[in-house]
């Protein structure tokens, strides 16, 4: 009787562990298409080369109090274009990009509230 409860057990934990695996789904955040932000920071991001794959994004960071404020001149908007920072009321978002299409450009960002700037070039590569 013993014998027969552990084969018992062992069959109905077995059955819980595929059924858990055959409920997961390829479209969370381990799917291969769908990209993480790059990340940068305003304080170490001005003067370098930032690469980020065609379909991704670049998300500026280290601004908690202006981030809003921030503006773009992109020197090839096919490659790149600008999301400015906001508050919905039920979250904040940092300025970032989007890479369109693969190519390399220069960025100007301007904050018109602590008059900062920076500027940085973008590298779109292939996406993988």
């Amino acid at each position: 009787m013993l014998l027969g409860r552990r084969v018992l057990a062992t069959i109905m934990i077995t059955a819980c562990i595929l059924a858990t695996a055959a409920c997961s789904s390829s479209g969370g955040s381990d799917d291969p298409s769908v990209l993480p932000p790059a990340m940068a920071d305003f304080s170490t991001i001005d003067g370098t080369t930032v690469q980020v794959p065609e379909g991704g994004t670049l998300d500026i960071t280290g601004d908690d109090e202006t981030y809003a404020d921030w503006t773009a001149d992109i020197a090839d908007e096919d490659i790149l274009t600008f999301t400015p920072g906001k508050d919905d009321g039920s979250a904040t978002f940092n300025p970032g990009f989007e890479a369109k299409k693969e190519g390399t450009t220069d960025v100007e960002m301007k904050n018109s509230t602590s008059g900062d700037e920076v500027h940085f070039t973008v590298e779109v590569t292939p996406a993988t």
